[in-house]
């Protein structure tokens, strides 16, 4: 039976893995699938996640965060290898019930908070340490509209277009053609916003911008997807301006390292416990780990 005669049944039963290189990670039930305790470091912020998109987002925002001066941010990083299946288990479950990378646990409160979705994360450490984010109403909703749209896009980039372009065990040109044709859709919203301001909400650098740099900044740089060509993605001028220039920022090629566990070695750092991890991260020791 090929796609373009499926009949859908009447009830939907989950018989076989729908494939790809992520088939392992999907069920349609949640909860933990094993007993496992997360690791706790010795700072209050105890984060667990990998380098995705929806990962980099926090660990950029804490590096930044730590590099304007606010120690409070230190933070431990513990890997979390979501091809392994560590996002089932029962102390990640815990602290994230929707099974999700990133999760953070701050220890600073009593009893501690714990924090999941990428953009709440980056909302609650941007209020805690006062930065990154406007107190002037109009910018804050500004802001904010601007997060929201990310959270809300993004899974037409990352589920839609990423997994049927790149990872989708069938090549379906319709579902191709769709997600193609709204990423474009985003990536003009996000050119024409960018025409006239330097960062998405005007002079501000914000959460705003980490969230949306880190899915639609790394896309138009040719890090996702293998799909630059493609997307036409050096036709978005004032996106390309942008992603760059956030990109030259040292926070953020740090906090792109912290749980990176693929790629190039050189932007590996599995774990982060202290600022001197990056400063000990040679080749050789990164293909002692390997």
């Amino acid at each position: 039976m090929s796609d373009t005669d499926y009949t859908p049944p009447k009830v939907w039963t989950w018989n076989k893995e729908n494939g790809g290189p992520f088939a392992s990670t999907n069920r349609p039930i949640a909860g933990a699938t094993h007993d496992a305790d997360l690791p706790v470091g010795k700072h209050p912020l105890q984060l667990y996640s990998l380098a995705t998109p929806n990962g980099v987002k926090v660990t950029v925002l804490l590096e930044e965060l730590l590099a304007a001066g606010h120690s409070g941010a230190e933070y431990d990083a513990w890997l979390i290898k979501i091809g392994d299946g560590d996002q089932f288990g029962s102390g990640f479950v815990t602290v994230n019930p929707n099974s999700k990378i990133p999760a953070l646990m701050d220890h600073s409160t009593t009893p501690p908070t714990r924090i999941f979705e990428s953009g709440a994360i980056l909302l609650y450490l941007a209020e805690k340490f006062g930065a990154f984010l406007t107190t002037d109403p109009g910018l804050r909703a500004e802001m904010l509209s601007w997060l929201m749209w990310q959270i809300g896009s993004a899974p037409y980039l990352g589920g839609g277009f990423g997994h049927f372009y790149a990872y989708a065990p069938t090549k379906i040109e319709y579902a191709i053609d769709r997600f193609t044709m709204e990423t474009k859709r985003q990536l003009d919203v996000l050119d024409r916003n960018l025409a006239g301001r330097e960062f998405i909400t005007g002079v501000d650098y914000t959460i705003a911008d980490i969230a949306i740099w880190s899915w639609y900044g790394q896309l138009v740089l040719g890090r996702q997807y293998g799909a630059a060509e493609f997307l036409d993605v050096e036709s978005y001028t004032n996106v390309q301006r942008w992603a760059k220039q956030i990109d030259a920022r040292p926070a953020v090629t740090r906090g792109r390292m912290v749980n990176r566990a693929f790629g190039d070695l050189q932007m590996q750092l599995h774990e982060r416990h202290d600022a001197s991890d990056f400063d000990t991260q040679t080749q050789d020791k990164l293909q002692a780990k390997a």
